[in-house]
């Protein structure tokens, strides 16, 4: 009733006839521009005013539209330098504009720029309420609009990717940078020229002294971002000793900005319209160059703005002052008038079973209609909420099998980097082996070098030793010349003297000339030898380099890989913060069964209603699906809560001879492994039959509330939906507990899978939560056996895991792990294996995504078989299909889990 109210109150007041009368003759063009101009006017004169008062975000909202023609037209008009408060406001809301509004905002304002400067310099004189903070305010807008015509790639707001950033800095980044944070430094001084003791935050004149300070905080935020990535940028590509400048001017920056934040996140102002972030204890460390990976951009949060009643009232009162109101609205209440005297057609409403007996409608045909709407209405908001969850689980689906791949492609390319690594640092081995050698051979080399020098001194001492003997002769033949002639006649005795006296010089000047030419010889060959021995070391060298150079590159990919790879692991396992989301499941299923039951109850009772007012020649409704008379249904649930009662009871007996079976036949390691699987298995059917007798009970309470003073079999057949949940739930557990008592009779035997065993225990805890699901839907939230049902379901999530973590263990000591030799296996061997490895992961990885995509499949079949089976039409069928795929993977994650 309150919505039909709700909506009876919207009905829209009819178009003054003063605004019909306007309209006439003007031209509509002109019209629409009066009418723009009217309503910029309004705004700006309801945000800029005398009242000590924050600027409403809705008269600010207005404002931004197109250029500022409009607005500095109506604020020329205003007193801005004589009344502090309006000053401030008009800061407020300029500011706001050159944030949010249209890029011509900042060309139409800079003609404005010589007014703004005299009138900060004219409210810098006082020191007292908004005068300083007027100045500052004018000078900060006066630097942002310098810095954005300056920089004409930077938008109004400051938000821009990473690409647009470097795209702005790829001209000059020094000047960008310098420009940062002459810009930033003026933003902590307006918030230091605050007097804390008159911006108390829960008053109307402290809370207009502190609304602008959110987009000083905004404006902040992502200038501090900037300057942090613009100066890691400079450091990466001139000297650490050229930017000190800029470190020491940061660091002072770094200190104002922080206690900024600080201090305005502990206003309570602030902390119910934005979120501000914390700055770092210590600055960026600009000099480590891998510090910018460890650098958080701030992200100042805005929480969505809802509708109030002062909102509302104040919608009302600008619609008053723009149009005429001449013609009062009629009352709703009017439009029915001539139903309410004449009734309405009995034919248009199957459902009015008074109407057929000339009556009018009652309190009870109303509320049958409202109820029909809200059922309705409903049934669209489940639709919603399944596509949605629908959509949802595809693309955190694809996220998860996307990042699975990613991840194993790291993992290879990891491996791929160590063998790499390896290959290198045995390269490195044998260069360094090389160069051994080649300092050997250049030690052989100066030694030979030495020995040239040493031979080339004694070649010159000889050399001079023989010219003083050629000298000598010379002298020795000019002496013995003359007396020649006079032996020729007369030969005297001492003439074999003087032919025999050359003989000691001629055999010493042969000597001479045969080690002179030996040493010429071996001058030579040492000569050649080296230039041999200076070309081998020349290539040796330009080779080493160039080893030594490509090593330099391949350890710097080898490091920036491994820092990338394990950053990207990082990221993987932060991603397993997903797993948190399993809780979430368990309050989202009953979400879901509330409505699904609701949903139900509210079809079934008028239905319930038709039967028991329809005449007794009239057919009686019947649920769609229900082929059973009314004392058979009743009987049924009965039948089938006894039956899985039996059959829990029965497999807990087997369980219990298997055990004892498995305790004469078996030894050692297997009688272990068999007793602790079994043990679990036990104490999962006690859970089992402990939540049975909870749900007997509740079912019991139930009924004894909601029958009223019909009976057991009419409270089935009245909620026949509910009844058939609980028959199908049943069947469910009896069944689970057989098939998982033959999977552990044939694990204990080894003839079965231990999978098969854990899959059992999954399908069990999926039905046994169907069937809490089905019996708490319609229970009180402070009956006693609900809270015992809860406690047993508790047991039955924690036996399930029980179960699951034996079959690991027991799997996990029984199988013999394969343990490869690798002592007679060569490098290409062990290569060899590595790819068929890879290509087995590969084919395994096909399969798992094939046998995912046929699990779904043969999912989406049972649950439609499940729902024809269970007589559940198109609508009804979406909701039990989703109930079942939340409970069974609430369970299954659960017990994977653990």
């Amino acid at each position: 009733m309150d919505r039909v109210k709700s909506s009876m109150q919207q009905v829209p007041n009819p178009i003054p006839k003063a605004l019909i009368r306007r309209t006439g003759g003007a031209n509509s063009f002109e019209l629409e521009k009066e009418n723009f101009e009217r309503g910029q006017a309004v705004s700006i004169n309801k945000a800029i005013n005398t009242q000590e008062v924050a600027v409403k975000e809705k008269h600010a909202r207005n404002i931004l539209l197109k250029g500022a023609h409009t607005f500095w037209a109506a604020v020329n008009r205003l007193p801005l330098s004589s009344n502090a408060v309006l000053c401030w406001k008009f800061c407020h809301v300029f500011h706001k504009l050159l944030r949010d509004g249209h890029p011509n905002v900042i060309k139409d304002s800079m003609r404005n720029k010589a007014d703004l400067s005299d009138m900060s310099r004219m409210w810098g004189h006082l020191s007292e309420g908004y005068g300083k903070l007027c100045s500052i305010y004018l000078k900060l807008l006066i630097t942002k609009m310098e810095f954005h015509v300056k920089n004409p790639r930077f938008p109004g707001n400051l938000q821009m990717s990473n690409r647009q950033l470097d795209e702005a800095g790829e001209n000059d980044v020094n000047n960008l940078a310098g420009s940062i944070m002459i810009h930033i430094l003026i933003y902590p001084q307006l918030f230091s020229s605050l007097d804390m003791s008159r911006s108390v935050s829960v008053t109307a004149a402290g809370q207009c002294r502190l609304a602008p300070l959110i987009q000083v905080i905004l404006d902040s935020s992502h200038l501090y971002d900037y300057t942090v990535k613009l100066l890691f940028k400079l450091h990466s590509c001139l000297p650490a000793d050229t930017l000190q400048g800029h470190r020491d001017r940061f660091q002072e920056q770094f200190k104002k900005l922080k206690s900024l934040f600080y201090r305005s996140s502990n206003l309570q102002y602030f902390k119910r319209l934005i979120q501000i972030p914390q700055l770092p204890e210590n600055p960026p460390n600009f000099l480590r160059a891998s510090a910018l990976s460890e650098h958080i951009s701030p992200v100042v949060v805005i929480p969505a703005e809802s509708s109030s009643p002062e909102t509302e009232h104040m919608v009302d009162l600008v619609t008053e002052d723009l149009v005429d109101t001449d013609i009062p609205a009629q009352p709703v209440a009017h439009l029915n008038m001539f139903d309410d005297l004449f009734g309405t057609s009995a034919a248009t409403d199957p459902f009015n079973f008074n109407s057929q007996n000339g009556m009018h409608k009652d309190d009870k045909d109303r509320l049958i209609e409202q109820l029909t709407r809200e059922i309705q209405a409903l049934r669209e908001e489940l639709e919603s909420f399944r596509l949605e969850s629908g959509r949802l689980r595809q693309a955190l689906r694809g996220r998860v099998d996307e990042l699975e791949a990613e991840l194993a492609e790291q993992s290879h390319l990891r491996m791929q980097a160590l063998g790499e690594g390896e290959f290198l640092r045995a390269e490195l081995d044998d260069l360094r082996r090389v160069k051994e050698d080649t300092e050997k051979e250049q030690r052989s080399l100066t030694e030979i070098e030495r020995k040239a020098v040493a031979n080339e001194q004694r070649y010159v001492k000889l050399k001079e030793k023989y010219t003083e003997l050629v000298q000598s002769h010379a002298d020795l033949l000019r002496k013995v010349g003359p007396s020649r002639p006079l032996t020729i006649e007369e030969p005297h005795p001492s003439e074999s003297w003087c032919r025999l006296a050359p003989t000691p010089l001629s055999q010493s000047r042969l000597e001479l000339s045969s080690q002179l030419s030996t040493v010429e010889s071996e001058k030579v060959e040492l000569v050649e030898s080296l230039s041999k021995k200076e070309e081998e070391l020349a290539g040796l060298g330009e080779e080493l380099e160039r080893v030594q150079s490509s090593l330099a590159s391949e350890r710097e990919s080898g490091v920036k890989t491994a820092e990338a790879l394990q950053n990207q692991l990082n990221e993987k396992v932060c991603g397993s913060c997903l797993c948190a989301c399993a809780p979430v499941c368990q309050p989202l299923s009953e979400c879901v069964c509330v409505c699904v039951c609701v949903i139900s109850d509210s079809l079934t009772d008028p239905m319930w209603i038709g039967e028991q007012g329809a005449g007794p020649g009239e057919p009686k409704l019947r649920p769609r699906g229900l082929e059973l008379q009314q004392g058979e249904l009743g009987d049924l649930v009965e039948q089938e809560m006894a039956a899985t009662s039996a059959a829990v009871e029965s497999a807990a007996a087997r369980i219990e001879d298997m055990l004892n079976k498995s305790r004469a036949v078996d030894t050692g390691v297997k009688m272990e492994v068999n007793e602790r699987i079994l043990a679990s298995c036990t104490d999962l059917m006690q859970a089992i039959k402990v939540l049975v007798l909870s749900s007997k009970d509740l079912q019991r309470d139930i009924v004894e509330s909601g029958r009223g003073a019909a009976s057991m079999k009419d409270f089935y057949v009245k909620n026949s939906r509910w009844t058939e949940g609980l028959i199908s739930a049943s069947k469910a557990v009896g069944w689970g507990a057989t098939v998982m008592v033959d999977a552990a009779d044939l694990v204990v035997q080894g003839k079965g899978k231990y999978e098969e065993l854990m899959v059992c225990s999954h399908e069990i805890a999926a039905s046994t939560a169907q069937l809490v699901a089905a019996s708490k839907v319609k229970a009180d939230k402070d009956n006693a056996n609900l809270g015992r049902l809860k406690l047993a379901s508790k047991g039955v999530t924690q036996a399930t895991a029980g179960v699951v973590a034996s079959t690991k263990s027991g799997k996990s000591q029984i199988e013999e792990k394969d343990t490869m030799d690798f002592s007679s296996m060569t490098l290409t061997q062990i290569k060899r294996q590595e790819m068929d490895s890879q290509v087995s992961v590969l084919e395994l990885e096909t399969k798992l995504q094939k046998e995912r995509e046929r699990l779904g499949e043969l999912r989406k079949k049972h649950y439609e078989l499940a729902g024809v089976a269970e007589g559940w039409g198109e609508e009804d069928e979406g909701a039990y299909v989703c109930l079942n795929v939340i409970t069974q993977r609430h369970y299954g994650r659960n017990s994977d889990c653990v």
